[in-house]
């Protein structure tokens, strides 16, 4: 995928943030439920919005957004099982 214009994210709160941002953007939901998201929260598979073509747009938007690369290889399934684990999977990227 691709790396483009991005804002520096530093800290984790900022990736936390950043991520409830995306999945509200990109799946439409209300920011009041992705308030509500903790780490337990699960998103494939229990968000009918999280679809295979959200994910990839998803991915898009993650690599834009936080001004990463996110390689085919870096993905597996564990990635989207819940949102402490896309979080954490963000975070790593961002301190690459």
């Amino acid at each position: 995928m691709r790396a483009g214009n991005f804002m520096p994210v530093d800290r984790t709160s900022d990736v936390t943030n950043a991520m409830r941002d995306l999945l509200r953007d990109v799946l439409g939901l209300a920011q009041d439920r992705v308030d509500s998201f903790d780490a337990d929260t699960p998103l494939f598979g229990a968000l009918p919005e999280l679809d295979s073509m959200a994910v990839a747009t998803l991915l898009t938007e993650m690599e834009d957004r936080l001004g990463i690369l996110i390689e085919d290889d870096d993905i597996d399934g564990d990635t989207f099982e819940t949102f402490g684990t896309l979080t954490a999977f963000a975070e790593t990227k961002v301190g690459d």
